[in-house]
């Protein structure tokens, strides 16, 4: 059997679950039909607002991520190269991953009220630690034998750069964008919701306020299959990246 008919099963095989939950519970304010939530889905599908809207929520996310890899993956670098730096700097790495979203949401609605930088900060620093230590990980495990064969034979320091710290550190920089992708839609959405002005994170807050059950959930299926396909096309050129990089 081939992948794409397991996967396909699978979706059936969870439609076929929601259904039958939500037939058990019989309370469309808890759990409504997927059919009652597909409709609207495909009614939101034929709005313009509704892409203008997912756009909105989409470039946070790629800003947030973006931010990340390039300041968490500098960082990552830097701490693992110079231990005693890395020492002095984990508590502090420790202090933002452990500190709740919520806690930065008083923060940000202090400094910028209602609006997008708030959403894209928190983002920012919920999943900059994890790029770090990811980062510092992948430089704990370089091969000390290239390094010092790289020094022996005077190879310039760019090229050592290129091909040894950021080739090795490839599979790990992966790594973090596979964790941090689906984290960053799920701390964009929840940040809207509380303190976004635009966004599908808004319009779920908003059609919570409404008692709009469906619309909750088909805005919740819209940011999942976005961040299903954002995930696919980021992995597709890095996997393009990974091949390229592959005989260096």
């Amino acid at each position: 059997m081939r992948p794409w008919v397991r996967s396909f099963l699978g979706i059936i095989l969870f439609i076929g679950l929601w259904e039958a939950l939500s037939r058990l519970l019989d309370k469309s304010l808890i759990l409504p039909k997927p059919g009652i939530v597909f409709r609207v889905l495909g009614g939101l599908l034929f709005q313009v607002n509704t892409y203008n809207t997912a756009l909105q929520t989409a470039w946070k996310v790629l800003l947030a991520l973006g931010l990340v890899l390039l300041l968490g993956v500098f960082l990552g670098l830097l701490l693992g190269l110079l231990k005693p730096l890395n020492d002095m700097s984990r508590p502090i790495i420790m202090v933002i991953q452990a500190v709740p979203v919520i806690s930065w949401l008083s923060l940000v609605i202090f400094t910028w009220g209602i609006s997008w930088e708030g959403p894209v900060f928190i983002a920012f620093l919920s999943l900059l630690p994890t790029a770090i230590l990811t980062t510092i990980a992948g430089v704990q495990n370089l091969d000390r034998r290239l390094l010092e064969m790289a020094r022996i034979y005077r190879v310039p320091w760019l090229r050592v750069l290129k091909n040894v710290y950021l080739g090795s550190l490839l599979p790990f920089f992966i790594a973090v964008v596979d964790v941090s992708l689906g984290q960053a839609w799920k701390v964009i959405l929840v940040a809207e919701f509380l303190c976004g002005d635009q966004g599908l994170g808004v319009q779920i807050s908003w059609a919570r306020q409404l008692f709009n059950i469906p619309g909750v959930y088909a805005y919740t299926l819209l940011a999942v299959i976005l961040g299903m396909l954002t995930e696919r096309v980021i992995k597709y050129y890095l996997g393009k990246v990974k091949k390229r990089w592959a005989p260096a």
